[in-house]
């Protein structure tokens, strides 16, 4: 029995459509490849017309639009340039649903003839081609050995050659003579049907061509007359004088005398006229406020493309574009996020499905976007904490930096540590390892106070050896003790004890410290 596949909206796929390419567009087709333009002599009016067209489902005029501004200015495509390869230029990473030998086989083989295919890093920024026009359409050329299936190729469509259905504005149609009106439905298993997540609405409603569109106009209009400002810049006011008996003749004369004067230097007048040269006041305030606007226009867009205007473009240092990492890491996982979603959908699941038939899940295809980090300020701190006795792995600084660990016979930079003999090695690795002993100052303090004993008690004892000499019984010598304690000599002793009592306490406030 037949396979019966079904894509993700539950439409049966015919496997015999899978291997046939979309026909090329052609000069006899209703798919032509050439357009002309939009952008030129556009005006508030026409564009005004055009994006309304585009919100009633007319999109042709809007995407040659969309184009012809990625074309024609050169901020506008490198930023939106930089946002597409913020997300193509990261390697995907696979992960099977379970732990399952099957499903671990499923992850590989969509690891190895999906993500690592030669061409799905092109098939990532035409993916994102969406960004500018609110959506883009892939096809996949398949190709099938026998049962087995495998991606030929990833050929995006130029999006004039596609509409939305008419009652729901979401379904992708091709245009097509079969349907000229709402073209025809695409088939399962053969696009990649990516939209761009930018706004809630419909998606040819969320481009940034469309949010841009507005100030790329204005910034035209600044640009041409900032070059016609340019051109005249400087150069004096060529008047024409004539007198009242002049006729229509004489001032065409005296006309064209004055407008080839600057760039024959020469010119012959009839009798009676003269010009005169004005000298043009300096403008440079003047130039200012078409840079400003054109500077406005562009900070503008780089918000919206982009999400931030921390670029070296408006002054800001290099340091801080590569903490940004010229996209703003929000927007950039969103994108990922989106992308990653498409896929799954419209390639992962059915090649899956081509090989393994329908799962209950589906390996995970992932792209991962880090957050950009400032490595010279990481360096900095980790070296302060290193040098106040932190501890840290140094393979963990060369995975971060990038370096690997030099093998013995490699040449290496930087100082050589001085060899330490066997003997101090084994006793400075002791002593590390040895916790340090509280006590050892205060032996040393006893021992201080041992060494002057005799002095210190002497004074104390003499008056008492005295006693013991002289009496011959207990009782008598008890007796006589009494009278000894005011000739005791107790100073050398108290005098011993404040010395030793202060540098206890000194030595217990420098432990604490």
């Amino acid at each position: 029995m037949a396979h019966q596949w079904l894509d993700a909206y539950g439409r049966p796929v015919k496997a015999q459509q899978l291997t046939q390419r979309i026909p090329e567009p052609g000069l006899t087709t209703i798919r032509n490849a050439w357009a002309p333009t939009v952008a030129s002599g556009l005006t508030p009016s026409r564009l005004s017309s055009i994006l309304l067209a585009a919100n009633e489902g007319n999109l042709y005029d809007y995407l040659v639009l969309a184009e012809e501004m990625e074309e024609r200015d050169p901020h506008y495509a490198s930023v939106l340039g930089i946002r597409k390869r913020a997300i193509s230029g990261v390697d995907p990473i696979v992960t099977p649903a379970s732990d399952s030998a099957l499903d671990k086989k499923i992850a590989d083989d969509v690891r190895e003839n999906i993500s690592e295919h030669e061409g799905f890093s092109d098939l990532i920024e035409n993916m994102l081609d969406a960004l500018g026009k609110g959506f883009s359409q892939v096809e996949i050329v398949w190709q099938r050995n026998k049962r087995v299936w495998h991606v030929e190729e990833f050929l995006h469509h130029d999006p004039r050659f596609f509409t939305f259905d008419r009652e729901t504005g979401r379904q992708v149609r091709m245009v097509d003579e079969a349907n000229l009106v709402d073209g025809v439905e695409l088939d399962p298993f053969k696009w990649i049907s990516h939209r761009a997540k930018l706004k809630s609405g419909l998606p040819i409603r969320g481009g940034l061509a469309r949010l841009v569109s507005f100030g790329w106009m204005c910034k035209n209009y600044t640009v041409k007359d900032w070059i016609a400002f340019i051109e005249t810049y400087g150069l004096p006011l060529r008047l024409g004088r004539y007198g009242p008996s002049a006729t229509a003749e004489d001032v065409d004369v005296l006309f064209n005398a004055v407008a080839n004067i600057g760039t024959d230097a020469a010119a012959v007048i009839p009798e009676g006229m003269k010009i005169e040269f004005v000298q043009a006041m300096t403008g440079a305030a003047n130039s200012q406020v078409f840079e400003s606007l054109a500077r406005w226009v562009d900070e503008q867009t780089s918000k919206a493309v982009l999400g931030q205007t921390m670029t070296s473009d408006n002054g800001s240092s290099q340091a801080q574009a590569e903490v940004h990492n010229e996209v703003r890491h929000d927007v950039a996982k969103a994108d990922a996020r989106s992308v990653t979603g498409t896929l799954k959908r419209d390639l992962v699941k059915p090649y899956v499905d081509l090989h393994y038939g329908v799962q209950l899940r589906y390996p995970k295809l992932d792209i991962i976007i880090e957050e950009a980090e400032d490595l010279d300020l990481t360096l900095r701190h980790t070296a302060e904490l290193v040098d106040r006795g932190m501890k840290v792995k140094q393979s963990e600084v060369r995975a971060k930096l990038g370096y690997s660990e030099p093998d013995g016979d490699d040449e290496v930079l930087g100082t050589a540590k001085p060899e330490t003999s066997e003997s101090e090695a084994t006793a400075k690795n002791r002593a590390q390892d040895t916790p340090p002993d509280p006590y050892v100052a205060l032996d040393a303090l006893e021992g201080e106070l041992a060494e002057d004993w005799v002095e210190v008690v002497s004074p104390i004892l003499a008056p008492v050896m005295e006693v013991l000499e002289t009496t011959t019984t207990y009782d008598e010598a008890l007796a006589a003790l009494a009278d000894t304690f005011p000739q005791m000599d107790t100073r050398p002793l108290i005098d011993t004890l404040v010395k030793s009592a202060f540098k206890a306490r000194a030595l217990g406030d420098s432990g604490n410290d």
